[in-house]
């Protein structure tokens, strides 16, 4: 097999350590989204258990975000220096441990450290979008990365509907309600442990080896050019990844409440629809990433720059639509609509970001990704507010994500080399996530 970066892409193949390590980090992120928001939807009960007020709600919803933040931020170099395997693995046994032993929390003081703990985990998308973007090369990295993103997103969408059938399947056995939320989340705990083995024992850095195999040093990574601080592109890739993916995360937080509230769905069901909306993330990411491609080797980073902004407005609109809702069947298609562009955004956007700058890759991506936590953390302040319905929230975070297409619309991306081109030369090799 060849131990160079893949320019072919088929999700469906398991051949190769490239294909390998695809399919073991996208199911790796998937899996971590049971500890990352295993929690949301059974926060009906927990609201109950706990004795949470609105505004405390709120801040548990931020806690599970702002952590990410901070994480996304330092990841990559921590990918660069150990190398995806052995950071995917250590993350992967130090975020087991919160999920495991939230169900000791009693307070709400005590709730919040957890999940602000917990949130760590989000930083496992930084992992594999890098690990992604090594096994594949430059012409399909949008594309790969997309899927890879995509699939791992879903575990969004099953986590809500998995938990609340786990918690009901505790309850079935004789177990209070009380009792059943912490017990259901040693399970997610677990399953982070088995992956964290699964990853260290069947992945490989690169596809020549990993890291110590290859004798990578510190020499081999790139030196920071923090000019790249003054390119506009990469924060308007940033407020962009802050309305798409920080709208994800924040959705997935609180739609099972908002349904549960306005209309007075019961814990499985609410699950069962806010799991529908990151169940979307089977196709719809990937096909941000494959359109972007497909824009991109035609019209260039301008062209993909315009796709997102497109995606960005579709998705505003649709976030209105859903906010205007009065009824349930009304609600969820606006909810199948905005989650269709807000997912193809989710994927234009990281098709672009590794071109932005192909010395500093690491750290363009790392900001872009953090960006996406940034939103949803801001998003949970709208949220937590005692003044604010969540219909009015909605109607807010339309607005602004309307706003920020027509910001990444009349940004200049642009490269003095054409994106074709910048793929026969190698350019943008290595991203994150």
């Amino acid at each position: 097999m060849s131990n160079k970066p893949l320019d072919k892409f088929n999700p469906f193949s398991f051949k190769g350590i490239q294909m390998q390590t695809f399919h073991i980090t996208w199911l790796t992120f998937f899996v971590c989204f049971f500890g990352w928001f295993g929690l949301a939807p059974l926060m009906p009960t927990i609201r109950t258990d706990l004795g949470l007020t609105k505004p405390q709600v709120g801040n548990t919803i931020i806690a599970a975000v702002s952590a990410t933040i901070f994480a996304r931020l330092i990841i990559g170099k921590l990918c660069d220096h150990w190398g995806p395997r052995k950071t995917y693995t250590a993350l992967l046994v130090i975020g087991a441990f919160p999920v495991m032993l939230v169900g000791l929390a009693h307070s709400y003081t005590t709730f919040l450290l957890f999940r602000l703990s917990i949130g760590v985990i989000g930083a496992s998308f930084v992992i594999t979008q890098f690990h992604t973007s090594v096994m594949f090369a430059p012409q399909i990295k949008g594309t790969a990365n997309a899927f890879a993103g995509g699939w791992g997103n879903l575990g969004g969408g099953i986590t809500n509907i998995m938990m609340p059938l786990i918690f009901a399947a505790i309850v079935g056995f004789g177990y209070t309600k009380a009792e059943a939320w912490r017990y259901a989340m040693i399970l997610p705990g677990m399953m982070l442990l088995v992956m964290a083995f699964v990853y260290y024992r069947f992945t490989k850095d690169t596809p020549a080896g990993n890291y110590n195999e290859i004798n990578h040093t510190k020499k081999d990574e790139a030196k920071t050019d923090w000019n790249i601080l003054k390119d506009a592109r990469l924060w308007a890739l940033s407020l962009a990844y802050a309305m798409c993916f920080g709208m994800e995360i924040t959705f997935d937080g609180v739609a099972a409440l908002h349904f549960t509230d306005t209309f007075k769905l019961n814990q499985a069901t609410a699950g069962f629809w806010a799991g529908i909306f990151g169940f979307m993330n089977i196709f719809a990411r990937a096909l941000g990433g494959i359109f972007s491609d497909r824009i991109g080797n035609k019209y260039g980073l301008k062209g993909k720059g315009l796709f997102l902004a497109a995606m960005l407005l579709m998705e505003g609109f649709g976030i209105l639509l859903f906010a205007a809702a009065g009824s349930l069947p009304m609600a969820i298609v606006s909810m199948l609509g905005f989650a269709l562009f807000l997912k193809m955004a989710n994927g234009a956007t990281y098709s672009i970001t590794p071109f932005i700058n192909e010395k500093n890759v690491g750290m363009v991506s790392g900001i872009v990704g953090a960006g996406g936590n940034i939103g949803g953390m801001l998003f949970g302040f709208l949220f937590k507010s005692s003044t604010i319905t969540y219909v009015q929230a909605f109607q807010y975070i339309g607005y602004a994500v309307i706003m920020v297409a027509a910001i990444v619309s009349i940004t200049k991306f642009t490269v003095t080399v054409p994106v074709v081109e910048e793929a026969k030369v190698g350019v943008g090799s290595v991203a994150l996530g």
